[in-house]
C-alpha cells in the first residue's frame, strides 16, 4: 500500500474459528498525505493505532464469540480498529455496527471482510472527540446514528477526556436498558471515566480478566467493565 506497509495474520480466537486479519506491519507507519488524520486531530503518533491488534481487542473478540445470541438486539463497536470484535460478531449473524474515528478504518475493514469471505457490513466514522469547533457538520462529526442495545469498545480510555465526550457520545447512542461492555488494560483514566458515566445514571460492575501466559497466548492483565443503568422502579 503507498505509504505505509501492512502484514497479514490468521488470529485465533477461544471459542470462535481464526479470522485472517491485515493490519500495519507495526507502530512506525505513517501516511496522511491529506491531511484528513490531522483535520481529526489525529497525531503522526496515534496514526497507526487503529491498524495494530492489541490484546484488549482480541480479549473483547473473545467474549463476543461466546456471549449469548439476543433477538434483535444492535450492536455498536467504538474506535473499532481492525474490527475485531465487530467481525466475530458479524460471522455469527449479529446486528452489528462498527465506527471508528480513524480515515482509513473503513477500508482496513472492508479488505478483512474479504480475506475471510463475508458479506458486507454496516461501518460508521464515530469520532467521540473531535477537534474543538468541529463537534457539527464536517468530516470530524460523528456519523453514528440511532441506539443500540450494546455498545463496546476496547482500549478506548488511553487519553484523558476533561470533555466527557466519550460517556456523551454512549449516553447518545445508548437504548433504554443497554449494557457499556469496555475491555480496559488498567488505564489510569479509568475511574475518571466511572465517574462521568455516573453523571448519565450508568453503574459499573469489573471483572478481571488477567490470565498468566500460555503456549498460544501472552499474559494479559486488564478488566472488563460493564456499564447499565438501573432499572426505573414502578
Amino acid at each position: 500500500m503507498p505509504g505505509y506497509l501492512t502484514k497479514q495474520d490468521s488470529v485465533a480466537i477461544a471459542g470462535a474459528a481464526n479470522l485472517t486479519i491485515r493490519s500495519l506491519l507495526d507502530k512506525q507507519q505513517f501516511s496522511d498525505p491529506l491531511g484528513e488524520a490531522e483535520r481529526l486531530g489525529i497525531s503522526s503518533a496515534l496514526w497507526p493505532l487503529f491498524g495494530l491488534l492489541w490484546p484488549s481487542g482480541e480479549q473483547l473478540a473473545e467474549r463476543m464469540a461466546t456471549r449469548p445470541l439476543q433477538a434483535g438486539e444492535r450492536v455498536l463497536e467504538i474506535g473499532c480498529g481492525l474490527g475485531l470484535a465487530s467481525l466475530v460478531c458479524h460471522r455469527r449473524g449479529v446486528d452489528i455496527t462498527a465506527s471508528d474515528g480513524h480515515p482509513l478504518a473503513d477500508s482496513f475493514l472492508l479488505e478483512n471482510l474479504r480475506l475471510n469471505a463475508l458479506p458486507p457490513m454496516k461501518y460508521r466514522a464515530g469520532h467521540w472527540n473531535p477537534p474543538q469547533g468541529a463537534e457539527g457538520d464536517g468530516p470530524a462529526a460523528s456519523t453514528v446514528s440511532g441506539r443500540f442495545d450494546l455498545i463496546m469498545g476496547s482500549d478506548v480510555l488511553y487519553e484523558r477526556d476533561a470533555r466527557a465526550t466519550l460517556a456523551g457520545f454512549i449516553d447518545r447512542h445508548a437504548e433504554v436498558g443497554a449494557q457499556i461492555w469496555i475491555v480496559d488494560p488498567d488505564r489510569g483514566n479509568r475511574s475518571a471515566f466511572h465517574k462521568q458515566m455516573a453523571v448519565h445514571r450508568f453503574e459499573v460492575v469489573e471483572e478481571r480478566l488477567d490470565h498468566p501466559a500460555l503456549d498460544d497466548r501472552p499474559a494479559y492483565k486488564g478488566r472488563l467493565l460493564v456499564y447499565q443503568r438501573p432499572a426505573l422502579a414502578g
